[in-house]
């Protein structure tokens, strides 16, 4: 869906309810998603019912879906409404790519699950990718609430992938890289903080190069709200994720060199909100916009140009 569809199609949904209040406007599964969010909330934290060490995904399905009915209740159309497949896609791209970051985490483990109980190679992974399946959506979800302020509604329309950065310098950027996937595997202590920016250095410059959307775009054209919505509403995310996973188990901690592990760069370890050390924040940072080029990169493969996303 192009960016003018997009906008037709929020100016059609709130001119047909004129006078209607905010809360009029809330879709019925917005209730049921704050509901589901709710229920799964207690369970975790306070171990209730059978279900309990479960609860991950219906937790962030609940929020995924009340965040979709508050950008149609704000803007007059969400993912969701604008199309249920591409939705539904957001879901099943997700899981592999946090699978991406797993791989990714072997050398570094600056994370560290911890569960209730043993599970069997195949639940693990059915469990686990089906919790993984909700990343995505719920960053992009977020990424639109936050576009909806006018200040920080990205000038790039959705649709548009030019500006087209020159070869040398995409081909460039393609090699650095390489070099960024690599160091974190050759020296992970060092190198960590390469695991959220070496993707997008290696892919984005493909996308922009082979005529689909990219970051590149963005930062050509000087859309500087770009890279302040994406990663705000990352940050926002990454709130939600540490907070809710603070007194769940399964769950997970960190150690991270010289932030909460040894060594230590500012003589013991960082004060942390959470499980997450205060400066680990910062990683949530050029993550959505990871997240967003390596969806870019997988329609590309694909070959689908229609994001379903409003930046």
């Amino acid at each position: 869906m192009t960016t003018t569809h997009i906008s037709q199609t929020r100016q059609r949904n709130l001119s047909t309810a004129p006078g209607r209040g905010f809360f009029a406007r809330l879709p019925a599964y917005t209730w049921f998603g704050l509901a589901l969010n709710l229920v799964a909330w207690g369970s975790s934290w306070a171990r209730l019912g059978f279900w309990w060490p479960y609860t991950f995904f219906p937790l962030w399905l609940g929020f995924i879906l009340t965040l979709d009915g508050l950008n149609v209740a704000v803007s007059g159309t969400s993912p969701l409404a604008r199309s249920k497949r591409r939705f539904v896609a957001l879901f099943l791209f997700s899981s592999p790519f946090w699978w991406i970051f797993e791989g990714l985490n072997v050398p570094v483990q600056n994370w560290q699950y911890h569960y209730d109980h043993a599970y069997s190679p195949l639940s693990h992974f059915f469990w686990t990718s089906l919790d993984f399946s909700t990343v995505l959506p719920a960053v992009m979800e977020l990424v639109e609430l936050v576009a909806a302020i006018p200040a920080l509604r990205p000038r790039l329309a959705a649709d548009k992938v030019r500006p087209r950065l020159p070869l040398p310098a995409g081909l460039a950027l393609i090699a650095l890289g390489v070099v960024m996937l690599a160091l974190p595997f050759i020296t992970p202590q060092q190198a960590f903080p390469l695991v959220w920016l070496c993707l997008i250095f290696l892919l984005d410059p493909i996308c922009n190069l082979l005529g689909f959307k990219s970051a590149s775009a963005h930062l050509l054209a000087r859309d500087w709200r770009f890279f302040v919505t994406v990663p705000l509403a990352t940050l926002i995310c990454g709130f939600f994720w540490e907070m809710w996973n603070s007194q769940a188990s399964p769950g997970w901690s960190y150690a991270v060199p010289y932030i909460n592990a040894q060594p230590y760069l500012f003589g013991g370890p960082v004060p942390r909100l959470f499980e997450m050390p205060l400066l680990g924040y910062l990683g949530y940072l050029p993550f959505g916009i990871e997240l967003f080029v390596m969806y870019q990169f997988a329609l590309m493969i694909l070959r689908m140009r229609r994001d379903n996303l409003v930046v």
